[in-house]
């Protein structure tokens, strides 16, 4: 595989892109964050959410809420620093960790919310986390899904035309950059940049008998139509493309204002990425699987954009958790009654499809 030559991402990353010099997008898009105008941007949030604040809404906004780092923050964000009224939605994964759940418990008493959550049945769960197997090489259609179309279900039934999520997908990702920010927020986002099947799609394919999925159990998981989707006049922002963002920073505000939790993750050596979600080790390691990397590579490129780390002792640390199977898989094996050959057989079938370097 080829490397960045400044961090530790390899060119089998989603949309991969490298400049003349063999720098990948990311590292491009660290660069731009030193000469944007951030004051300039906020003064931009600041009008857009004033603007939805004067409608006169029973809520001002939606805010999609995990009780992860990222959704912890914007609720700060979006309840303490500008004062919206925000209605907080939570698809639920139906894999909460412990740590997770009180951490969600905690933000939703700490910022004093209102909160609708969604929870599909456990059966349900299961059977869609074998057939993603097949469809997109991971083991979470269900959450890429269920957290696109939820929180848009409820704000054209509302009426409530404004989320707001938080990390820009220019940040670490390299599908874009804050000069070219990429795909637009539109009903389809979600489907475009996680999902990759409709609901449709991911019905009466790989199943035997026992584990089909009817198409009539997969309501929360259809987006609005279109129509209504233009007549609520919904759009969606991410806070990371109008302030700062600093994972870092943020999570060592949010642990010491408002007691947010760590916990160990398994696949890297953070203790706060995906801590909510006790399968997020099997995400990680279907994706070192199938492109050759995992979540101790994404956050040892971060350490190392940020100077936290050389690249040598970002590569020693992505080599360290990134191959390791996490305990989660026996569980992912018993859930989908699928076994360890059947996921390394179908794994392979990816690694031809991965994106080319541009």
């Amino acid at each position: 595989m080829k490397y960045c030559t400044r961090c530790c991402m390899p060119s089998t990353v989603e949309g991969a892109k490298f400049d003349a010099d063999g720098v990948c997008q990311a590292c491009l898009s660290f660069d731009q964050k030193k000469e944007i105008d951030w004051t300039a941007r906020e003064v931009e949030l600041r009008r857009i959410l004033e603007h939805y604040q004067s409608l006169g809404n029973p809520y001002d906004c939606i805010v999609p809420i995990s009780g992860g780092k990222d959704s912890t923050f914007q609720l700060h964000v979006i309840t303490k620093v500008y004062g919206l009224k925000a209605l907080a939605v939570t698809f639920s994964h139906n894999w909460f960790s412990e740590v997770g759940k009180k951490n969600l418990d905690n933000a939703l008493e700490k910022f004093d919310v209102d909160h609708i959550m969604w929870t599909p049945k456990r059966s349900l769960v299961n059977r869609l986390a074998r057939e993603s197997l097949f469809q997109i090489g991971d083991a979470c259609w269900h959450c890429h899904a269920g957290v696109g179309a939820f929180p848009l279900q409820v704000a054209v039934k509302w009426q409530i035309p404004l989320l707001v999520w938080g990390e820009s997908i220019a940040e670490a990702s390299g599908r874009a950059t804050y000069d070219e920010p990429g795909q637009k927020f539109d009903r389809e986002y979600f489907l475009k940049q996680s999902a990759k099947k409709t609901p449709e799609e991911m019905t009466n394919i790989h199943y035997p008998p026992n584990m089909m999925i009817d198409i009539k159990e997969m309501g929360a998981f259809q987006l609005p139509t279109q129509k209504a989707f233009d007549e609520a006049e919904v759009v969606g922002i991410h806070l990371g493309d109008y302030i700062n963002w600093d994972v870092e920073r943020q999570v060592e505000f949010i642990k010491s204002e408002y007691g947010w939790l760590e916990d160990d993750v398994e696949g890297t050596y953070k203790r706060y990425k995906s801590v909510e979600c006790k399968m997020a080790g099997v995400h990680d390691y279907l994706n070192y699987l199938k492109r050759g990397y995992g979540r101790a590579s994404i956050h040892a490129s971060e350490d190392v954009r940020a100077g936290r780390l050389t690249r040598d002792e970002g590569f020693a640390l992505a080599e360290k958790h990134d191959s390791v199977k996490p305990n989660a898989m026996w569980e992912y094996y018993n859930i989908t009654h699928l076994n360890e050959c059947d996921v390394t057989r179908t794994m392979d079938t990816f690694k031809n499809k991965v994106n080319k370097v541009e």
